[in-house]
């Protein structure tokens, strides 16, 4: 007969596992990133935490615990906060390098969410500095309706619909996009995204700014 092992067999985590622990290390280090860059910014320009609440519309309380790295902050807030601080959404999640040339892997990519996860936007570019152009990969849930707050005066967003349909509303027009078609309008107004089908969406964002800041 076959002696035992003493030891009780160690079963290697399942893809699907090691899928979930990548992903909640990347949501706890962008979420130290995100707290590092709003405590700078409000140091920089000399701004409390009640007056950034203030001009954000973010309660103090929630700007207090994403500091601390204690909350990670939907999509939504973070762009009141760029906003309020008159900085390109980037300025909140990238890590400042010299780099020249850059590959971002699939595995490093941040992703944001927000309405309770139906709404994931994925960054495609370094996350080192600030950049004029942004480019984004969205994916938008069956039925999810994001309602998404004006961004800084004369950003624009193009978007292509590589998967799925997608209704575009603002400034009062409904535009309803089907696979390959694209749409450019001015976001600096309140737009909302509307997946009318059950079936996700996948869209590629470019976001431009209309001049570069810090």
């Amino acid at each position: 007969m076959k002696e035992k092992s003493g030891g009780a067999d160690k079963k290697k985590p399942s893809n699907r596992a090691r899928a979930k622990g990548d992903e909640a290390a990347t949501t706890e280090n962008l979420t130290g990133v995100v707290a590092e860059n709003v405590k700078r910014l409000r140091f920089d320009m000399d701004l409390s935490l009640d007056k950034l609440a203030g001009l954000s519309g973010v309660s103090k309380a929630m700007l207090s615990q994403i500091e601390q790295a204690r909350s990670a902050p939907s999509i939504n807030v973070l762009w009141k906060i760029a906003r309020a601080l008159d900085v390109p959404f980037a300025a909140l999640i990238s890590k400042r390098t010299d780099a020249q040339l850059q590959v971002v892997r699939k595995a490093e990519m941040k992703t944001l969410s927000s309405n309770k996860g139906n709404f994931l936007s994925k960054a495609l570019f370094p996350l080192d500095i600030p950049r004029r152009v942004e480019f984004y990969e969205l994916t938008i849930k069956g039925g999810c309706v994001e309602r998404a707050v004006p961004h800084p005066p004369g950003t624009a967003e193009n978007l292509v619909v590589a998967q799925g349909e997608l209704e575009i509303e603002t400034a009062g027009t409904k535009t309803l996009l089907k696979e390959g078609d694209s749409i450019y309008f001015v976001a600096d107004m309140p737009h909302v995204y509307r997946n009318p089908s059950q079936k996700d969406a996948r869209v590629y964002l470019v976001m431009t700014y209309a001049e570069k800041r810090i």
